[in-house]
């Protein structure tokens, strides 16, 4: 792994965050893959430009495949990443991506539209997939539709149908999702 930010956080939310420097994440994924070359990659939360740019660079120069990009904006508590790193992760991080994951608020950023049905759901996540040429797993549990997760690639849309359980410490289940997805 290569560690973009200490936090602390629990199941509730994040309460601090402090940043690497971009010169050790850079040093962080060259030990990665000049040791035991990675399968896949997980993107989480990468708060700012800088490390935004080391990551694109280095998983280029290391021609890094089935990457998952967990486009983490907004956390069930906080706002995680600047305004200015947003359009680095759609210029230089998303592009790289198989699969994105964003939750509602995210696919609405990505897709520059409001998601109010299902239907949105499919519009945005057609959106992003045709911008940025990859697959979109657009995450329902922030939704008015249950908990249902909708997968939109080249075939169309799928969709894995859940139940929304009345849980508060939901905080980390996206990051997880994505994880999964990469293992």
């Amino acid at each position: 792994s290569a560690i973009t930010a200490l936090t602390a956080q629990n199941t509730t939310g994040v309460q601090g965050i402090f940043e690497v420097t971009p010169e050790l994440l850079g040093m962080q994924i060259d030990s990665v893959f000049t040791d035991i070359r990675p399968d896949a990659v997980k993107i989480g939360m990468v708060s700012s430009v800088n490390l935004i740019s080391v990551i694109a660079e280095k998983l280029t120069a290391y021609h890094a495949e089935n990457i998952v990009v967990d486009p983490v904006m907004v956390a069930t508590s906080a706002k995680l990443i600047s305004e200015d790193a947003v359009s680095a992760l759609k210029e230089k991080l998303l592009p790289l991506a198989t699969v994105v994951t964003p939750n509602i608020p995210e696919a609405e950023v990505l897709a520059d539209m409001k998601i109010t049905s299902p239907a949105d759901m499919v519009t945005a996540a057609e959106i992003i997939s045709k911008a940025y040429h990859c697959a979109v797993l657009c995450k329902g549990g922030h939704s008015m539709n249950d908990a249902n997760d909708l997968l939109y690639d080249e075939k169309g849309a799928h969709w894995f149908r859940g139940k929304r359980i009345d849980n508060p410490n939901t905080h980390g289940t996206g990051c997880t999702l994505s994880s999964a997805i990469a293992a």
